[in-house]
């Protein structure tokens, strides 16, 4: 019934846009005919907001793989390179946040470990709305900065790397059989910014399972035992992912078409100097507007990645 409720509902919004489109049309006759130009600004306006609707829709259609409607958690290691890679893994974070803010998405940090000096060696954000993975699936893989590095008094140009890893967020929807005996866990202060303390008991919790090496940790909820559910929910959703990875990494192998999301593969270089640019390797689109991306406009970038895949696929 929960499915046949959205699949009316988006039936339904598909024949509202088409009756608008429709009524503009008839408008827009009518005006001609009647040579009331004043008119003609105020059907623009709508022509433009339906326009605008309609390619959301489109990109909504894109969104056909499964999981692609589930809530995303989405995680960002800083490569070699120590606080130049933290930092650039602080903005990544930033314009991730900004993004969901734009899309009215809610963002909650999970775990964080804080650079020594700046940035962050990694962070986990559990990011919730409609389509979350769907749409930010394109972000997997690694991301290259290259900028005049604020942190070197010689002021030379530096290249850093950061590693983006999304996964849906399946909670008990999924069943994933877990060993008791293959998992080790660990509790520790749970820290905010700067790494300070806040809070006297070990409520946090880190899990690691032993066969996979996998770790997850969870510091956002109030008790050792919330975190700890919440940490196991993050661990199946991480196994399952890799299974399923490892279903299309071989399918991809199958057809040539294999590359994987390793250090040496970027998927996406943001330039800042000598000259700026935004470019994916994926799918060429690129912009000269680097503020805009780091400020969380990545739906151009989304768009294509989405669009390339339908195509190779």
């Amino acid at each position: 019934m929960q499915d046949l409720s959205g699949l009316e509902e988006e039936v339904s919004s598909w024949k509202t846009v088409r009756t608008r489109i429709e009524e503009l049309v008839e408008l827009f006759a009518l005006v001609k005919e009647e040579k009331e130009d004043s008119l003609i600004a105020e059907i623009a306006t709508e022509a433009e907001e339906v326009q605008d609707e309609l390619e959301e829709m489109r990109l909504a259609l894109l969104l056909s793989r499964e999981h692609d409607e589930k809530d995303a958690i989405l995680s960002i290691h800083a490569g070699a390179g120590g606080t130049e890679s933290q930092d650039w893994a602080q903005m990544l974070l930033r314009m991730y946040l900004r993004w969901a803010e734009q899309r009215n998405y809610k963002a909650a940090i999970l775990d964080q470990t804080p650079g020594e000096e700046a940035g962050l060696k990694s962070v986990t954000v559990e990011i919730t709305g409609e389509n979350a993975y769907g749409y930010l699936r394109s972000e997997r893989g690694v991301h290259r900065l290259v900028r005049i590095s604020p942190f070197d008094n010689a002021h030379r140009r530096h290249t850093s790397f950061a590693l983006v890893e999304v996964i849906p967020d399946i909670g008990d929807t999924v069943e994933v059989e877990l060993n008791p005996n293959d998992i080790e866990m660990e509790t520790f202060l749970a820290s905010g910014h700067g790494g300070q303390n806040v809070q006297k008991n070990a409520t946090a919790v880190r899990l690691r399972h032993v066969p996979t090496n996998i770790v997850v940790a969870c510091q956002q909820e109030r008790s050792q035992i919330q975190n700890r559910k919440r940490a196991m929910e993050l661990l199946k959703s991480h196994l399952y992912d890799m299974r399923r990875q490892e279903l299309d990494e071989e399918k991809e192998r199958l057809k040539g078409e294999h590359v994987s999301a390793a250090w040496g593969n970027q998927i996406r270089s943001y330039v800042l100097h000598p000259y700026r640019m935004v470019k994916d390797l994926r799918t060429d689109w690129q912009t000269g507007n680097v503020s805009a991306v780091l400020d969380g406009d990545l739906d151009g970038l989304i768009q294509a990645y989405l669009q390339h895949t339908v195509e190779k696929h």
